[in-house]
């Protein structure tokens, strides 16, 4: 695979169409059918072509099924990633799964381990077990998904990952939350952190303002929309650039051991 040293990243901050994939999916391929041809990675929030609902038996779909095909057929017509999560069933189990469609049409996948029990997400999606890490043109990223934030042990960089970043459905209410949190894993994990929130209201009456953010190895915010609006922001990453204040600093050198118990 090619390597690169500027990963070259868009950010699709967008209102959702409750439980109608394929108006999102429209949606979504007229905003990425517009980015420039030079994009190595597009990121979509959370359960992007349905919203954050809890009616997965009406809404899931399989890996074979029509917005996997999709995926792969814009990231290989676009020659970019595309990384986002939506509602899969498999072995009659729910999952909100994280895909990672390479450009080569290639998936890697994630299954949310931290289910959002103030919604009762516990009681319709198995949780995941096993984080992922993707290596994508000489970068390894670590892609978690909106409740798995709150959870900083899940997100330690124990594989000297270069990218964190995070999809998500977070309401306006604990939006505060979302920045600060955001910001200390950026720091903790000395990692380039980005995190994609959807805007609007859904059908549930939950208002998003988005807060699409990213930030760089010693929490610089380099990119951010706070506005609740649609927005594509791109952001240019260099490896090179956050490999030398690691070895400038090396405060990753002192974390502590752990092992996560199942």
């Amino acid at each position: 695979m090619n390597t690169t040293n500027i990963l070259k990243v868009a950010l699709i901050q967008s209102d959702l169409v409750w439980e109608n994939p394929s108006e999102n999916r429209k949606r979504f391929e007229e905003k990425i059918s517009g980015l420039s041809d030079k994009i190595d990675l597009v990121v979509l929030p959370e359960m992007f072509t349905t919203g954050f609902t809890m009616n997965a038996s009406i809404v899931a779909e399989t890996m074979e099924g029509e917005t996997v095909q999709w995926l792969q057929y814009l990231a290989q017509k676009k020659s970019t990633a595309i990384v986002g999560s939506i509602v899969i069933r498999e072995n009659d189990c729910f999952y909100n799964r994280l895909l990672f469609v390479h450009p080569s049409g290639n998936i890697d996948s994630y299954n949310k381990k931290h289910t959002f029990t103030l919604a009762g997400e516990h009681e319709v999606f198995s949780a995941g077990t096993e984080r992922t890490i993707v290596d994508y043109k000489g970068w390894k990223i670590c892609p978690l998904i909106c409740y798995d934030l709150r959870f900083p042990v899940w997100a330690r960089n124990t594989e000297n990952y270069d990218l964190l970043l995070y999809v998500a459905s977070w309401p306006k209410p604990r939006i505060e939350a979302w920045d600060s949190l955001l910001k200390a894993r950026a720091i903790e994990n000395m990692s380039y952190t980005i995190g994609v929130n959807r805007v609007g209201v859904d059908v549930n009456g939950y208002e998003y303002t988005g807060n699409t953010v990213c930030y760089d190895t010693l929490g610089n915010c380099f990119a951010k929309n706070n506005q609740g609006t649609e927005e594509v922001l791109i952001v240019e990453l260099n490896k090179e650039a956050q490999t030398k204040i690691r070895d400038r600093f090396c405060f990753l050198d002192d974390r502590d051991a752990f092992v996560i118990k199942k």
